[in-house]
């Protein structure tokens, strides 16, 4: 194919050339997005049920789920349906949609993320002022901030990448559509507009991590001032959860992208990419289902929403009473 014009659908990479592995693909894709769906839905049925959990950090967390469901619906149903009916084309419109989704949905989390920190960074070194700093309209602002900075920077990225002339064929060596595999489809020189734009991303990115890093410097001198052994546990309990959220997206995203180009292959691209796009979401409700102080509430509401659901007899689940 000489350029983008003449190009109606892209080939996926598939996972297995071999029909038996291509279902045993299905099936673990299955199993992990269903996993992902109930945790994540779990979570954000509890959160939305009971005004206990009506508070800045819960909030957060709700966002962050429905964040984990969008972007592992973007890429694992497609790949799914691609495995058990033994194809890899996805039309170009449905490749630049989903592109979009995986670039706004990621960009928001990591942005949200980076206020979560702020929340518990607050909550530890300036408890007094945790009402004011984070009311319930400052939550709303920063979280619509997340999402509105998540979706400016997939408009930016899918517009260059998709005006881009393609000029080596429609072979992209990924499981789904990645803007950097599909830049590699550009012709020599005209990837390098997009390539600005992701310098860009990647400056961002770095100040999110600084930022959290520098609040969780400020946690940790905060905490170690705490004079009671169960106070420090306390405060250290509310922080492991987000920690162990933001280590497995970052040191999976950095793997992804800044790894060293000669220790790369199309095989080991498909593996680092599942670690990424598909890991977090699953397993981030498992992280926050942890048990630790400020947890135990979701624990016992998660539990009652089940009772509820499956034994529900005409009456409101307790959590709605006082």
């Amino acid at each position: 194919m000489s350029n983008s014009s003449s190009i109606t659908q892209f080939l996926l990479l598939a996972f297995a050339n071999t029909r038996e592995l291509q279902l045993l693909h299905f099936w673990l894709f299955l199993g992990i997005y269903l996993a992902a769906l109930l945790g994540n839905g779990l979570i954000i049925t509890t959160i939305a049920c009971d005004h206990h959990l009506h508070r800045p950090m819960y909030f957060f967390l709700l966002n962050l789920s429905v964040l984990d469901l969008g972007s592992i619906s973007t890429t694992v149903p497609k790949s799914i349906a691609n495995s058990l009916w033994d194809t890899g084309a996805i039309s170009y419109p449905a490749c630049a949609t989903q592109a979009f989704l995986l670039v706004f949905l990621m960009s928001a989390e990591c942005f949200l993320l980076t206020v979560m920190a702020y929340d518990r960074y607050v909550a530890i070194c300036k408890p007094l002022h945790y009402g004011t700093l984070l009311g319930s309209r400052a939550c709303v602002h920063m979280a619509a901030a997340a999402w509105g900075s998540g979706f400016l920077n997939a408009v930016l990225h899918t517009a260059n990448t998709f005006s881009l002339p393609l000029c080596q064929g429609n072979a992209v060596d990924q499981f789904f559509c990645e803007i950097p595999q599909i830049l590699k489809l550009s012709c020599s020189d005209a990837y390098l507009r997009e390539v600005g734009v992701l310098v860009v991303s990647v400056c961002l990115g770095f100040g999110c991590f600084v930022f959290i890093v520098l609040s969780y410097g400020q946690i940790f001198r905060a905490v170690l001032r705490i004079p009671s052994e169960q106070g420090r546990h306390k405060a250290f309990s509310t922080c492991l959860p987000h920690l162990a959220v933001v280590s497995l997206f970052i040191s999976t995203a950095i793997f992804a992208y800044l790894k060293p180009p000669s220790i790369s292959s199309p095989r080991q691209d498909l593996v680092v990419a599942v670690l990424y796009s598909v890991v977090p979401p699953a397993l981030n409700p498992l992280i926050y289902s942890m048990r630790n102080h400020e947890i135990k509430d979701l624990n016992g509401a998660l539990r009652k929403v089940i009772s509820w659901a499956f034994f529900n007899t005409g009456k409101l689940p307790v959590f709605f009473h006082k």
